[in-house]
């Protein structure tokens, strides 16, 4: 099942169907152990649609919930990661997170940060070297359990980042740095680990990158992504976690003004947005 969080309110999709839930904020509908038995409940009782939403209606599916994100959990990552902070010297601190037994966890966003599906993200005025991050994203109640799957675009200033390590925070938080959506997966078994990720940038209506790989290349497992954001922090209406990319753009690729970014996940759907 997908749900939907729309300018008109709670949209549940099963089988091509479509199931208004009305009544009910966002916080403490999404926040609930047993969401997958609470949605198969409510689509028994509500009168379907066929309706699908229109793309202008739909939110991200995010409101009082916190954005937090995990890096270099791919391969690929920690060797892109490598590559920018060469002439810095911090590239052997990427190495090092790879392999230790804790991994990088950091405060992406709150809501007001956020657009989601046909929204536009930003580039900073200050950075010469920007890139999406597409990532699975884990929907988390409140008790640290995973209760769906959505898409995220982890918008990241390589050329900040890779000047020096320490300025991650300025790199990865500002105004629409971040996407998600368009909708959540909510399954009562965990997500397949073959499980596909795309990236296609489309500029001037040609693609000018595209990349795939599969879940199963994350080197941490999603319930230890959670245990860790979750280990000295409390979250009242759970918590949305980027889990990593393993997709990066090569050196001599930055996003421009107008590219549309595109990233699909099995069993979720595709997220899109548009660089302001």
């Amino acid at each position: 099942m997908r749900l939907y969080k729309t300018d008109a309110g709670i949209l549940i999709e099963q089988n091509e169907n479509f199931f208004p839930v009305t009544g009910m904020d966002w916080d403490e509908f999404v926040n609930d152990d047993a969401l997958f038995d609470k949605m198969q409940k409510l689509t028994a009782t509500l009168s379907p649609s066929n309706e699908a939403p229109a793309i202008a209606n739909i939110l991200a599916p995010i409101q009082s919930q916190e954005l937090w994100a995990c890096g270099v959990t791919y391969l690929r990552s920690k060797i892109g990661r490598e590559e920018e902070s060469k002439v810095a010297g911090g590239s052997d601190f990427y190495s090092r997170v790879y392999d230790a037994e804790r991994p990088e966890v950091f405060f992406k966003s709150t809501a007001h940060r956020v657009v989601g599906h046909g929204g536009k993200v930003n580039i900073r005025k200050d950075s010469t070297w920007d890139v999406p991050e597409p990532e699975l994203t884990l929907v988390v109640s409140s008790s640290g359990k995973i209760v769906g799957y959505t898409i995220g675009n982890d918008m990241s200033s390589r050329s900040i980042e890779g000047e020096n390590p320490l300025y991650l925070p300025q790199a990865k938080t500002y105004d629409a740095c971040a996407a998600i959506g368009p909708c959540i997966f909510v399954t009562d078994q965990p997500i397949p680990s073959n499980t596909g990720i795309c990236l296609e940038i489309i500029r001037n209506g040609i693609s000018a990158f595209k990349g795939n790989i599969e879940l199963n290349q994350m080197k941490r497992t999603p319930e230890e992504l959670v245990s860790f954001v979750y280990r000295e922090c409390s979250f009242p209406y759970g918590c949305l976690i980027m889990t990593g990319t393993g997709i990066v753009p090569g050196n001599d690729f930055t996003l421009r003004s107008n590219d549309e970014i595109h990233i699909s996940i099995d069993h979720i759907g595709t997220l899109t947005n548009t660089v302001r």
